[in-house]
């Protein structure tokens, strides 16, 4: 899967073997990955460009479509310590923050504690993170925008890394509230879970029945994931890939956009989609085995970057328009 690096060209002197080392530990975690998950290659690799460039995702899919096992396979594989919370309109922001109690001791005196709750982990899995109230929403969001939570006033730093893998049923609705632009904006990401192919899924039928299921194994160390990611921000951006990257987000506005798109969007992405293109971009090449992205990824990564960025009018929705449909043909300028 490697590819040689050239030094001279490629990466400075310091950070050569660096980059073949990660290069071979993120190809044995994909693989590793993929020999657990089947018929969902796509959504897996995803999910892994999410984390190495050091983001939250938000898979959308129907249930049984193995997000649940996705992300506790990648917290085996990863080396990361993984909880799942499952959100319900009732939970509380003490309930994923944490609390702080009051304790008495030996000699009677009375000191509050604080108790951590499932947040102090390093990857979350907020599962239908859409049926929570807003307002335990808005504490998750600055959890995962600050690296951090504040409880009775008093600060408290979330494990390195952090990372957040929420899941949302697209088809029922009832009894949900959608998520504000504000913390849609947050994910890095937003990975399509589709039903697997027949082959697939004749392959989940006979190997996950029997006695024997195949079950993840650990690859990476958190030390390991952790030098991975600050590869990916120091891996070099060619000129051609940051003017792709800025020609699709700048063309993807409703003001000064590209005529494609002029009064068919209420709202587009705003630059912090360019930074979250370039590490995607970046975390993808490492992937695939390079060490430099192209435009090629740009226009494979458009989709999963821009689709929660973006709001169609009502008039477009009227025409039969679509986020994914308006997506691909301003890729297809790149």
């Amino acid at each position: 899967m490697t590819q040689g690096i050239n030094p001279a060209t490629t990466l400075d002197d310091g950070i050569v073997a660096t980059a073949e080392s990660c290069l071979a530990a993120v190809g044995a975690a994909r693989d590793a990955i993929h020999g657990v998950i089947f018929g969902q290659e796509k959504v897996v690799d995803l999910a892994l460009v999410t984390i190495l460039a050091g983001g939250h995702g938000l898979l959308v899919g129907l249930p049984g479509l193995a997000k649940t096992k996705l992300v506790e396979t990648l917290g085996t594989v990863l080396g990361l310590d993984a909880r799942r919370v499952q959100f319900t309109p009732d939970l509380m922001p003490s309930d994923i923050l944490g609390t702080e109690i009051l304790e008495e001791d030996a000699e009677r005196r009375r000191a509050f504690r604080f108790v951590q709750g499932p947040v102090f982990t390093q990857l979350l899995m907020a599962d239908e993170i859409n049926r929570a109230s807003p307002r335990t929403q808005s504490a998750l969001l600055q959890a995962m925008q600050e690296g951090h939570v504040s409880v009775a006033g008093a600060r408290h730093d979330l494990p390195r890394p952090f990372h957040v893998l929420a899941t949302q049923n697209p088809i029922e609705q009832e009894g949900t509230y959608p998520l504000p632009e504000a913390q849609l904006d947050r994910f890095l990401l937003e990975i399509d879970v589709g039903y697997p192919d027949r082959a697939a899924e004749r392959r989940i039928l006979i190997e996950t029945t029997g006695v024997d299921e195949a079950r993840p194994r650990a690859v990476m160390t958190t030390e390991q994931l952790l030098t991975a990611q600050r590869l990916v921000r120091r891996l070099p951006v060619g000129e051609a890939v940051v003017e792709a990257i800025l020609d699709l987000v700048r063309a993807a506005r409703p003001d000064g956009g590209d005529a494609l798109v002029k009064d068919k969007l209420l709202w587009g992405p705003g630059p912090r989609a360019s930074q979250a293109l370039t590490l995607a971009a970046r975390a993808r090449a490492l992937i695939e085995g390079r060490v430099a992205p192209s435009v090629a990824d740009v226009k494979a990564l458009a989709e999963p970057v821009l689709k929660h960025r973006m709001a169609l009018s009502y008039t477009a929705r009227a025409d039969g328009e679509t986020i994914e449909g308006l997506i691909a043909k301003l890729a297809e300028k790149l």
